[in-house]
């Protein structure tokens, strides 16, 4: 039964993340019984979205769309940065997914007037990509559009790794950040609702019977 509160579903040791280190951890996560997975968000990291096919085919995948931003940013001179964040934001806050593409189209042809192809290229290829939040519940959009609740965590487990430097193996690492996933889990992040999951499955009701 899905949960309205944010929970950490497991850890495990990884060289890399490459497919074969994506499809171990998605591997154990089924093996302990993870079912009914509807949307992984997460950055461009393809050995992530080529494994999840896999082991969660019904799932969609949302690319996190500050990390999109990012990548944008980079094709971006310092003095447009400002111009382009807002167009940028201005397509994912469209009212639906056809406002969106139409929006993104414009985006496109505005940074080919301002002579900035690479980025122009990158619109047009990875928007699609960025949009999947657009078929849940309007209410979820602005929390299920980006990943930012995990890259926190993530930054808080480099900040204790980090001090200690180097471990004397894989399982020394594991167990520092499996302590401070602990920790985080039994603070008030673990009982602060995340997203209202009624509406989830209103909204897949309505969707099924339409």
């Amino acid at each position: 039964m899905p949960r309205d509160i944010g929970e950490i579903l497991g850890i495990v040791e990884g060289a890399k993340e490459d497919k074969a280190g994506w499809s171990g951890f998605l591997a154990h996560l089924k093996a302990r019984g993870l079912t009914g997975v509807r949307l992984i968000i997460s950055d461009a990291c393809m050995g992530l979205v080529e494994s999840a096919a896999e082991y969660f085919p019904e799932a969609r995948w949302q690319r996190c769309t500050v990390h999109f931003y990012r990548n944008v940013f980079s094709y971006v001179p310092a003095q447009k940065l400002r111009e382009v964040a807002l167009m940028l934001k201005a397509i994912h806050a469209q009212e639906s997914l056809e406002a969106a593409r139409r929006k993104a189209a414009e985006v496109v042809l505005r940074l080919r007037e301002l002579r900035l192809g690479k980025a122009a290229e990158l619109v047009e290829t990875a928007v699609p990509e960025t949009v999947a939040y657009y078929a849940f519940p309007e209410e979820h959009w602005r929390r299920i559009r980006t990943n930012n609740p995990l890259e926190r965590i993530m930054r808080e487990i480099r900040r204790r790794t980090r001090v200690v430097g180097a471990f004397p193996d894989g399982n020394s690492a594991l167990n520092l950040a499996g302590a401070r996933l602990r920790h985080i889990a039994g603070t008030r992040w673990s009982t602060k609702r995340y997203l209202n999951m009624d509406l989830l499955r209103h909204h897949t009701a309505t969707a099924m019977t339409a």
